[in-house]
């Protein structure tokens, strides 16, 4: 399915972000990837989806592959037409558009599989069916997240990329979205998770990847990365000790030291 080899990227022909940068998303499968703000997750989704350009960065080593063909250079959509949804972080909504007309948007490259693809949104999102005529801007939070997905699977990809989901969203809504990705996953689309909620994204992935500061400096299977110790302190926010820590100690910069020496 998807692969990212060894990839350097460059803002502005200057800030080096992305370090050598290697990942795979398998058919049928669910990839986390983790790390805090400023890792280069969001960096590493541009280099897939085409969209570096627009902010002034540039793959300058590596590759990306879709189903083993070179994509790396391709425009954003070529690269829709071949596959790869994604849902910005934000939601991204088309605010003053109706709920059907954002999902009449989303399949641009899919004119004939609209009425397939807009029947599994409809299944996917009751909510969303039953505000069909609303104005987008008008609905809450976690209404809008359902619709930018829903916008996202009218292209019917075979990758579906998702960049802090759960983002600003109460707890209940987080297990919502939870369990609407396992459902895509189980419906056949491959899923590359970005999160910060760790105990979520690691819940229902396959296999997960820890960035920092441009590099992957761990990577495994949910239930190896959940019992490593460097994982819990930092992302789950456990000590050694099993108690829970405080925000100032779960930031505390010596991961640096202890990850990236």
């Amino acid at each position: 399915m998807l692969a990212v080899e060894n990839l350097e990227v460059v803002y502005n022909d200057v800030i080096l972000v992305l370090r050598g940068t290697s990942l795979e998303v398998g058919d049928g499968r669910i990839v986390a990837l983790l790390g805090a703000n400023g890792a280069g997750k969001t960096t590493t989704l541009r280099a897939i989806s085409g969209l570096l350009e627009v902010h002034e960065g540039e793959v300058t080593k590596g590759d990306v592959l879709l189903d083993g063909e070179r994509i790396t250079h391709l425009d954003p959509a070529e690269r829709v037409r071949r596959g790869i949804s994604q849902v910005m972080e934000g939601r991204r909504v088309f605010a003053e558009m109706t709920v059907d007309d954002n999902l009449r948007a989303g399949a641009y490259a899919n004119p004939s599989g609209f009425k397939r693809s807009y029947d599994r949104v409809m299944s996917l999102f009751p909510r969303l069916a039953e505000r069909r005529t609303s104005t987008a801007g008008y609905l809450s939070g976690g209404e809008q997240q359902m619709l930018a997905i829903g916008r996202a699977l009218m292209q019917d990809p075979k990758l579906l990329i998702l960049d802090e989901p759960s983002l600003g969203l109460a707890p209940l809504l987080v297990q919502e979205v939870r369990d609407i990705i396992t459902e895509i996953n189980q419906q056949g689309t491959s899923v590359l998770l970005i999160e910060q909620n760790a105990t979520m994204a690691l819940s229902i992935a396959h296999h997960g990847y820890i960035m920092e500061t441009g590099k992957m400096v761990m990577d495994g299977t949910p239930a190896k990365l959940l019992k490593d110790e460097d994982v819990k302190e930092f992302y789950l926010g456990v000590h050694a000790t099993g108690e829970r820590k405080s925000f100032r100690e779960v930031k505390h910069y010596r991961r640096r030291k202890r990850w990236l020496s």
